[in-house]
């Protein structure tokens, strides 16, 4: 199967892939401090981020936007010749991160912990995005039946937190973030799909050149799981120093 050319080797790094994930992680920054405050009750009016459209929709499209970026960043990586053994590398600190995460919401949050998370769902959909890669065109369709299968397809076995994490459940499960791999592997294996037709037909669109202003995102993006790790115990620190204070 003919593949798009890859960067093995030329030194080129994709500044507007860092870029549109820093964007990402800024965006969900501020939807964090945003839930800190209410949390804290110092957002008022009161907000309801688990039912209003505002706030859950920014969710829907922040998770999309960084798993189409992991998309990418696996068309990328797999195009410049990344193997099996670097890769598990990265992913063994991804699950090492998600098993954090659950302890620290085990804390936090003891009735609605985060079983399967971001990370969690991270760390399944890019190993099936990885084995995904050689169906080249086909990654398209194969996104959107992702995507589509659970409004048609649900079942009360995935209701338990050992099997929701499939994503084909009858209802939501309490928690704090839920991003099971159904319907959200179908972006990760759109963002693959766009990402090698961008390196074929717009390579420049990946790895042009960036205005000034956008080079702190771009250098912001090429730390996204330290980002993620660190941004909520500073935001949460900082409410507890100012109401400390005040």
């Amino acid at each position: 199967m003919n593949r798009p050319p890859s960067a093995a080797g030329s030194g080129l790094r994709y500044d507007r892939l860092d870029a549109l994930r820093g964007l990402a992680m800024v965006w969900m920054a501020g939807f964090h401090f945003s839930f800190d405050l209410n949390t804290y009750r110092l957002l008022q009016p009161p907000q309801n981020f688990y039912a209003d459209p505002f706030w859950t929709l920014q969710r829907i499209a922040i998770v999309s936007l960084f798993l189409l970026c992991a998309g990418l960043g696996q068309s990328t990586a797999l195009a410049a010749g990344q193997g099996w053994p670097r890769f598990w590398k990265r992913w063994g600190r991804i699950v090492g991160c998600a098993l954090l995460v659950s302890a620290g919401s085990a804390i936090m949050f003891p009735r609605s912990w985060i079983s399967f998370g971001v990370l969690h769902g991270m760390a399944v959909m890019l190993i099936l995005a990885r084995l995904a890669w050689p169906l080249g065109g086909w990654l398209w369709p194969a996104g959107a039946l992702a995507i589509a299968l659970p409004q048609f397809v649900q079942h009360p076995f995935f209701d338990d937190r050992l099997t929701d994490w499939v994503g084909l459940v009858t209802h939501k499960p309490i928690t704090e973030d839920y991003v099971p791999v159904l319907p959200w592997l179908g972006v990760m294996l759109w963002g693959l799909a766009a990402g090698d037709w961008l390196r074929a037909h717009r390579p420049s669109l990946l790895a042009g050149p960036l205005p000034r202003a956008l080079r702190v995102l771009a250098a912001l993006g090429r730390w996204p799981l330290s980002f993620y790790m660190v941004h909520q115990p500073v935001l949460i620190g900082a409410i507890l120093a100012w109401r400390s204070l005040h």
